[in-house]
């Protein structure tokens, strides 16, 4: 796993309701963002000096003003209580009263990873602003997912480590949002904006489990291939790919992800994040998955030379902890990626090939919206197919220069 940092950014609207001067007193009690009794009062044009004016009054009222406007508007900003904004609203001076309210940043983020993936220009994603959903169900097997979070679209989902399957940790909820938070002009857009996610909860709130946790997922998702069509799995351990071949290897987690793949759900997994080759890493050793390693790209581009942001790395480079080998096959960003955190907010501090892996779950989804009857062997050549070599892998250990995730034609 990887270090976490905790980054919390609320999202509001911006609205009011307007009290006139010499009306009645009706603040819109059902806006939640309304901050009770703190108002905002107006005064006419015809006031020289608002300073003095807003003391005498606030003072009236046993208060003070927080703010006195002079030159973009004339007034100033208190705590009132309701006898005293009726009470001002019948001066003469006064020529309107609205309540204060929080605010916060409404615009929407492209994520670099998002950007760097092209998925912008996909015409299945259709980023735009627009919430359009793609039509496709993907399993996050991981921590569980923020069942709340209003930027992303969970079905439903279980824990197979007890409790709710409510993330806790803010891993596998970052992780979902890299792969389908809505296009909807808040926050941040994933891969395949608005996607059925489920959220299957196999590591605990301290972000660890078990093989048996694990295949308890595999085997929840399985039941229900009719519906999921990718699983996305950030996560590891020790490992190798079994001797023998087919489905009975007696390997438990690897037969189970087989057994998956062969009921039709593509499985992309974090290659690791030891800086070693991911042959001794599982589930990314199988090869029925699509193993994921990570790049480092701070600006969404091309081309190198971009500033470091959360963590020092290379631009446009083979990412310094990522797992190698040639049980890869694909690559995609990993570092500082900016995502869906629990408790309705964000997060750009996370890097790791947990964070590479969505990127890719989200080209799969797309492919198989577009495709429902192809099989995860088909997904896999056509992301390989798509992916570019447009990046630098001068620090790759393995000197296998593997496709970047590229989803501008799904």
């Amino acid at each position: 796993m990887f270090k976490r940092f905790a980054y919390v950014g609320a999202i509001g609207g911006l609205c009011f309701t307007m009290l006139a001067g010499n009306g009645s007193v009706q603040a819109e009690q059902t806006n939640p963002d309304i901050i009770p009794g703190q108002y905002i009062v107006t005064f006419s044009d015809t006031v020289s000096d608002p300073g003095p004016l807003a003391e005498r009054m606030a003072s009236r009222f046993g208060t003070e003003p927080e703010h006195v406007y002079s030159h973009a508007l004339k007034g100033f900003s208190a705590q009132l209580s309701d006898a005293a904004v009726e009470r001002l609203q019948s001066l003469p001076e006064v020529v309107s009263i609205i309540p204060d309210q929080r605010v916060s940043i409404t615009a929407q983020s492209l994520p670099t990873g998002v950007n760097r993936v092209e998925a912008d220009l996909s015409p299945t994603a259709r980023i735009d602003g627009v919430d359009q959903r793609v039509n496709v169900d993907v399993a996050i097997l991981d921590t569980g997912i923020d069942l709340d979070h209003p930027d992303l679209n969970v079905a439903g989902g279980v824990s197979c480590v007890g409790g709710s399957a409510d993330d806790r940790n803010g891993h596998g909820t970052h992780v979902a949002g890299t792969v389908a938070a809505l296009d909807n002009n808040f926050g941040v857009v994933g891969v395949a904006p608005g996607a059925r996610l489920w959220a299957v909860k196999v590591l605990g709130d301290n972000g660890s489990g078990s093989f048996a946790s694990i295949i308890c997922g595999v085997d929840w998702v399985t039941a229900r291939a009719g519906t999921i069509e990718v699983a996305n799995m950030s996560l590891g351990g020790g490992g190798s790919d079994p001797a023998g071949s087919g489905c009975s290897t007696g390997n438990g987690l690897h037969d189970a992800i087989c057994r998956s793949v062969g009921a039709g759900i593509t499985y992309v997994v974090a290659a690791g994040n030891s800086a070693t080759d991911a042959r001794s890493f599982v589930p990314a050793a199988f090869d029925e998955v699509i193993t994921v390693s990570a790049l480092a790209d701070f600006n969404g581009r091309s081309g190198g030379g971009a500033p470091a942001t959360c963590r020092s790395d290379v631009d446009d480079t083979f990412a310094n902890f990522s797992n190698y080998g040639a049980d890869i096959d694909l690559i995609a960003p990993g570092v500082c990626i900016l995502s869906t955190f629990p408790g309705g907010g964000y997060n750009g501090n996370y890097s790791g090939t947990s964070m590479a892996a969505p990127h890719v779950a989200g080209g799969a989804a797309l492919y198989k919206a577009r495709n429902p009857g192809a099989s995860p062997a088909a997904v896999k050549s056509a992301l390989q197919s798509a992916g570019t070599l447009d990046w630098n892998n001068s620090d790759d250990r393995d000197g296998i220069k593997e496709r970047l995730l590229n989803v501008r034609s799904f």
